[in-house]
């Protein structure tokens, strides 16, 4: 190491201390926005899920085709 004077080296291991504590909230921050979107997203996949099998169900009932009948007013 270049011979620097003391404070020049606790200033600079202060400021990599800053970064360290800065990334460290920031990881926990997006921990924290990654878990909530993990939630809105099985929410969604559940949502889906249902309509999914709500459409099916609707698509089969419409298969059925009604029977052919004279119109009333013949």
């Amino acid at each position: 190491m270049t011979d620097l004077p003391d404070d020049t080296d606790a200033a600079r291991i202060a400021r990599l201390e800053e970064h360290v504590a800065h990334q460290a909230h920031t990881i926990e921050e997006l921990s924290d926005q990654l878990a909530e979107q993990w939630r809105v997203v099985e929410q969604v996949r559940t949502k889906l899920d249902r309509l999914t099998e709500r459409f099916l169900m609707l698509e089969e009932g419409s298969r059925e085709a009604p029977a052919i009948t004279r119109p009333p007013h013949y």
